[in-house]
């Protein structure tokens, strides 16, 4: 399944952003593991462990959206929603925090 974020950054900044709040997360959110890894100029592949569980995806950076792949186990699916609904707010605040100019 795959979710869009929209923004208004263009891709170089939306990237600096993404990269900006995964940092963030594997120093708040060290416990669970987050791993983030730039395959190409704007695709990473990501993955991080609930429970035991790890779970993988990917972000795709564009010029107006910030596209998320997220690969959940059958397990936990009903969850996934919830997730995608997590990221996509702390998305939509790290953009909020660019165009403040804190980014």
């Amino acid at each position: 399944m795959k979710h869009a974020v929209p923004h208004d950054l263009g891709k170089d900044k939306a990237k600096q952003v993404t990269e900006a709040a995964f940092a963030s997360y594997q120093r708040k959110l060290a416990k669970y593991d987050p791993q983030t890894r730039w395959v190409s100029d704007r695709r990473a592949v990501i993955s991080f462990s609930v429970k035991g569980i790890t779970m993988h995806g990917a972000l795709e950076v564009t010029d107006n959206t910030i596209d998320m792949e997220l690969d959940v186990p059958f397990l936990l699916r009903p969850f996934k929603g919830k997730a995608l609904g997590i990221i996509e707010a702390e998305i939509r605040a790290w953009l909020a925090k660019a165009k403040a100019g804190e980014v």
